[in-house]
C-alpha cells in the first residue's frame, strides 16, 4: 500500500466509523464501543505507518482536481511532510485514548452512542486539517471541528452552564472564522490557488500583494480555534463538558489546529514584520494573563483549561519569531501531557467527589486511593512546568532558545522586538507555571483532614489509558535530537542561557509556591470545611447522568477560590479576584456586544410588533369593515333590491346624459 492511499485511510476510517455508530447506535448498542474504539485505533496505527514510510524526508504531495472554479480550482490534495505526519501521530494516538477512556468513564451514559460519534467525527475533521494541501479542504475539517465541539461542550445540554459555553464556543470561534474565510479568498486571489505549496511558492517569491492583511485576517481565525487573547474566553467554560471531550479539545484537536495552520502557511507571515509583532504581543499577553489566571481558579479543570491557553502562547510565540520547528514540538509534547493531565483530572474528581481544588485541599489520603492518577499527574506537572528531564523542559526551551536567537538578530527577516518581547513572556510565564502546576498537585494531593467518600475503583481502561500517555509525557522530549530530521534539520536541542533562566524561573515557582501552601495551612486550619458541591464528573462511573441536576450547582460561581489560605491567594494578592475572573473580559464582551445585541433585538421586536404588525392589522380591519357595510345591504327584501337597482340605473343614465351634453 502507498503512503498516499494509506494517508487517505487514516481520516476515513473514523469518519466512517461516525458514521456507522450515529445509524447503528440505538439499533445495535452492542457495536457502539467497537464502532468508537477501533476505527480511533486503525487510524492511529496507520498514521504510525504513514510517519515511518515519510521518513522525515522529502515532503509527499497528491492531488486530484475536486472541481473546476474558473480561475481558482479546488483540489482534494495530500502534503505529507516531517510536520504534518508527526502532527497526525499525535491526534490519532490522543483520540483512541480518548476513546478507551470513554468507554468507563461515561459507560452508562444514554447518550454515550452519538457522543462517541462525534468524538469520531472530530478526529477525521482533524486529521483532514493535518493532512489537507488545499486550503478549501483544510477549511472543510476546520468548520466540522467547530460543530462537533458544540455538540460535545454541550453535552449535558440538560444544564443552563452547558448550553450556554457551547453556545459561546461556537459564536466566538465562527467570530474569527468570518476574517479567516475572507483571508483564504485573499490569498487564494493573491496567488492564484488554493494549493498550500502554490501559496507558500507565492509568498517566498514576494508574489502576495497583501502580505500584511492577508496574515491579519487568518490570525483572527487562528485566535478563535487557538483559544488566543483576546478570543480565548470561550475555553475555560467549555469545562462544563465531559472531561474526555476536554481532554481531546486541549491536546489533539481544535485548539491545536491554529497554531499548526500558522505553522504550515508560516511564510505567509514571515512575508510582513507587522504581521510577526502582532503575532509576538498577542502570544505574550496570552501567555502571562492565563498564567496569573490559572494560578486563581479554584476549578481544577478550568485550572488546566488556562494552562492550555498559556502553552498555545508559547507555540504562537515560536511562531512570531520566525520558528515553526519549535512551536509544532510543543505542540507534540504538550499534546501529550495536557491529555495526561485532563484525564488524570478526570480520576482525581471522581475519587474526591468535588472539582474544586479548595475542597481537595480539605481532604487527605487521595494520592494513596489513585496511586496511578497521583503518579502519572506528578510527571504531567513536572512537564507542564518545564523541570528537565521531563519532556515539556525540552520543547519549552526550543522556544525560548528560538525566542533569543531573534532578540539577537540572529533570525533573518525576524524583528528583535518580536524576540525580545516572547522571550521576556516566556520567561515570566515559566515561573507562573510552575507555580501553578505545584499548586495543583500540592492542593490536589497534599490535603489534609478527613478523607472523602470512596466512589468506587478505576476501571482498568482508565488507568491503562493514564499509562499510555505517561511515556511520551515522560520521554517525549529526548526526541529533541532526532526531530531535527523530521523538522528540515532544524536544532531543536536547548540552548544553555535558556536552559538556564527557564528552570530557573520554574524551580523559583515552585519554591515560592511551596513557601506559600505552608503559609496558608495554618490559615486553613482555622476555617471549616464548607459544603462541597458535586461535579457530573464527580462519579462517572455510576452515571453521569445522575448528577446533573447538580452541574448547576457546581459550575454556578467557579469564578475563583474562596478558600483564604489559597496558596495562590497568598501570592497574588489583590490582583487575585481579577485574574479569578479572567480580568474581566466577559464583563467587557458583554458591554460591547451582547447588551448592544439585545437592545437592538428589543428594539426590532419593538418595531415589528407596534409599526409592521399595525399595518398587517390594519389591512386585516379595511376588509373586515368594507364586509361589514356590505353585509347591512344584505336585506334578503326582493324590492329593496330592484329598488336599488332601479336607483343606479337613474343615476347612471343622468350622467351618461350629462357627459354627452357636456361633450
Amino acid at each position: 500500500m502507498t503512503t498516499t492511499t494509506t494517508a487517505v485511510l487514516v481520516p476515513l476510517l473514523p469518519f466512517l466509523g461516525a458514521v456507522a455508530g450515529l445509524l447503528t447506535g440505538r439499533r445495535a448498542p452492542g457495536f457502539v464501543r467497537p464502532l468508537a474504539v477501533l476505527p480511533a485505533v486503525a487510524a492511529a496505527v496507520l498514521a504510525v505507518v504513514v510517519a515511518w514510510q515519510q521518513g522525515g524526508g522529502k515532503a509527499v504531495d497528491a492531488a486530484t482536481r475536486l472541481t473546476p472554479t474558473g480561475s481558482v480550482p479546488i483540489d482534494l490534495a495530500l502534503h505529507l511532510d516531517g510536520f504534518a505526519v508527526l502532527a497526525a501521530v499525535l491526534v490519532g494516538v490522543v483520540a483512541t485514548c480518548v476513546q478507551l477512556y470513554s468507554t468507563a468513564y461515561l459507560r452508562n451514559d444514554p447518550r454515550y452512542p452519538s457522543y462517541a460519534a462525534l468524538v469520531s467525527l472530530f478526529t477525521s475533521a482533524m486529521l483532514l486539517v493535518v493532512y489537507s494541501g488545499d486550503l478549501m479542504v483544510l477549511l472543510v475539517g476546520w468548520e466540522v471541528m467547530g460543530i462537533c465541539s458544540y455538540f460535545l461542550v454541550g453535552h449535558y445540554w440538560e444544564t443552563k452552564e452547558a448550553r450556554a459555553a457551547s453556545l459561546k464556543a461556537f459564536l466566538v470561534t465562527k467570530f474569527g472564522d468570518v476574517p479567516f474565510l475572507i483571508g483564504i479568498f485573499a490569498l487564494a486571489a493573491d496567488a492564484g490557488t488554493f494549493r498550500i505549496n502554490g501559496i507558500l511558492t507565492a509568498a517566498a517569491n514576494g508574489g502576495l500583494a497583501h502580505p500584511t492583511l492577508d496574515a491579519l485576517l487568518l490570525l483572527a481565525g487562528v485566535a478563535g480555534k487557538s483559544a488566543q487573547f483576546p478570543l480565548h474566553t470561550w475555553l475555560p467554560d467549555a469545562m462544563a463538558g465531559p472531561t474526555p471531550v476536554s481532554a481531546l479539545i486541549h491536546a489533539a484537536t481544535m485548539v491545536a489546529a491554529g497554531v499548526y495552520v500558522v505553522a504550515r502557511l508560516l511564510p505567509v507571515f514571515t512575508a510582513s514584520t507587522a504581521a510577526l509583532v502582532v503575532l509576538a504581543v498577542m502570544a505574550a499577553v496570552t501567555m502571562v494573563g492565563s498564567a496569573l489566571a490559572a494560578l486563581a481558579q479554584d476549578d481544577i479543570k478550568r485550572v488546566l483549561a488556562y494552562s492550555t491557553i498559556g502553552q498555545l502562547g508559547y507555540m504562537t510565540g515560536a511562531l512570531a519569531v520566525g520558528d515553526r520547528s519549535a512551536a509544532v514540538f510543543h505542540l507534540l509534547t504538550h499534546g501529550a501531557f495536557k491529555a495526561l493531565l485532563f484525564l488524570g483530572a478526570g480520576v482525581i474528581i471522581h475519587a474526591a467527589g468535588t472539582n474544586s481544588l479548595s475542597a481537595m485541599a480539605r481532604t487527605g489520603g487521595l494520592a494513596r486511593r489513585i496511586p496511578d492518577a497521583y503518579w502519572t499527574m506528578t510527571v504531567a506537572l513536572l512537564a507542564l512546568a518545564a523541570i528537565p528531564p521531563f519532556s515539556g523542559f525540552f520543547s519549552k526551551e526550543a522556544v525560548l532558545g528560538a525566542a533569543e536567537h531573534a532578540a539577537r538578530g540572529e533570525a533573518s527577516g525576524i524583528p528583535g522586538a518580536a524576540g525580545w518581547t516572547v522571550l521576556a513572556a516566556g520567561l515570566l510565564t515559566a515561573l507562573l507555571t510552575a507555580a501553578y502546576a505545584g499548586r495543583l498537585w500540592l492542593m490536589a494531593f497534599r490535603g489534609t483532614g478527613p478523607e472523602a467518600a470512596d466512589h468506587g475503583r478505576e476501571p482498568v481502561a482508565i488507568n491503562a489509558v493514564l499509562w499510555v500517555l505517561f511515556v511520551p509525557a515522560l520521554a517525549l522530549g529526548l526526541a529533541a535530537w532526532k526531530l531535527p530530521d523530521w523538522f528540515g534539520g532544524h536544532a531543536l536541542t536547548p540552548t544553555l542561557t535558556t536552559s538556564v533562566l527557564g528552570t530557573g524561573c520554574a524551580l523559583l515557582g515552585l519554591v515560592a509556591v511551596h513557601a506559600a501552601w505552608r503559609r496558608s495551612r495554618a490559615v486553613t486550619a482555622a476555617v471549616p470545611m464548607g459544603a462541597v458541591a458535586a461535579d457530573p464528573d464527580a462519579a462517572p462511573y455510576v452515571s453521569e447522568t445522575e448528577t446533573i441536576a447538580t452541574h448547576e450547582q457546581a459550575y454556578g460561581s467557579i469564578a475563583g477560590a474562596q478558600d483564604p489560605g489559597d496558596p495562590g491567594r497568598l501570592l497574588l494578592g489583590p490582583l487575585h479576584r481579577h485574574a479569578a475572573t479572567g480580568f474581566h473580559l466577559d464583563v467587557v464582551y458583554s458591554a460591547l456586544f451582547v447588551r448592544p445585541t439585545r437592545a437592538a433585538a428589543r428594539l426590532a421586536q419593538f418595531l415589528d410588533r407596534e409599526v409592521v404588525e399595525t399595518y398587517v392589522r390594519g389591512a386585516a380591519s379595511a376588509p373586515g369593515l368594507l364586509g361589514a357595510a356590505v353585509r347591512r345591504a344584505q336585506t334578503g327584501n326582493v324590492q329593496t333590491y330592484l329598488g336599488a337597482l332601479f336607483a343606479g340605473s337613474v343615476v347612471l343614465a343622468v350622467a351618461a346624459v350629462l357627459v354627452a351634453t357636456g361633450a
